[in-house]
């Protein structure tokens, strides 16, 4: 007599659970080769030249600025280490400034004591360990306290030239709101970007995204009229399907939206 054969646990798990098969699915990137060279394509056009929107003077004072960014605003930090940078922007001058000092320059930023006890940490071991420079490897990067992977990527690209992506909250959402790259956590989708952003694109892919993200693509309410790329994107909160005219952006204006401090000291 013929045995019936009997459905699979696992087969019967992944009809049952629509969710979890839905996310195996989804996995990985939604978009062709194609599709994404001509995403990336479009960002070149209009933002030919993105740059960070973090103020420095040398790879000290990035290094500070990256690592005094987390949970705070490009232009909250700006404001408050224009001040900074000017008396102390190399690892002697911060370690001489003091953990107190430096937290009367930040303490409009979150989480400042915390931050400035990082701050002076990483100049002394900066002296102790790399004779006062910058290493440039992500792998002594990471030893340096109060900096992770994503401030050392940030770092390498900035300054040194070297091509990395550096995952923060905009373009973690652009990855997984897109189906671009999607990933359950930063380092998931770095992983995946990294294998379907077109090589030549990579240098500034890190700067397209977090500004495709910042100002377009945003948190609370995608402004999809304005997207470039809405005819292409293939995300289910998409609200338009006609691309905004590509156009070239007016040059970005670093830290000059940000109130001028006119040479005024932030502990006055």
């Amino acid at each position: 007599m013929a045995i019936p054969k009997t459905k699979s646990s696992t087969t019967s798990s992944q009809k049952s659970d629509p969710v979890r098969s839905s996310a195996r699915r989804h996995i990985r990137s939604r978009y062709t080769k194609a599709e994404m060279e001509e995403i990336f394509r479009r960002f070149s056009v209009q933002r030919p030249e993105p740059r960070g929107e973090l103020e420095h003077t040398n790879p000290f004072t990035l290094v500070v600025a990256v690592a005094l960014s987390a949970q705070a605003t490009d232009a909250g930090v700006n404001k408050a280490t224009r001040a900074l940078f000017k008396i102390a922007d190399t690892p002697e001058k911060m370690l001489a400034l003091g953990e107190e000092g430096v937290t009367q320059y930040i303490k409009t930023i979150g989480l400042y004591r915390n931050k400035a006890k990082n701050v002076i940490a990483l100049s002394q071991k900066l002296i102790s360990d790399f004779g006062g420079e910058v290493p440039k490897t992500r792998e002594e990067l990471v030893t340096l306290p109060g900096v992770g992977r994503k401030t050392a990527n940030v770092v390498m690209s900035m300054a040194f030239g070297i091509p990395t992506l550096a995952v923060d909250t905009h373009v973690f959402r652009i990855g997984n709101r897109l189906l671009m790259a999607p990933g359950k956590t930063p380092d998931e989708v770095e992983e995946r970007f990294l294998k379907v952003i077109p090589k030549p694109y990579l240098f500034h892919a890190h700067h397209w995204l977090i500004l495709h993200g910042r100002y377009t693509c945003k948190a609370r309410k995608p402004e999809c009229e304005h997207c470039v790329i809405a005819d292409l994107c293939k995300s289910p909160e998409k609200t338009c399907d006609i691309p905004a005219p590509l156009v070239e952006l007016p040059p970005q204006r670093i830290g000059e939206v940000v109130e001028q401090l006119s040479g005024v000291s932030a502990l006055e």
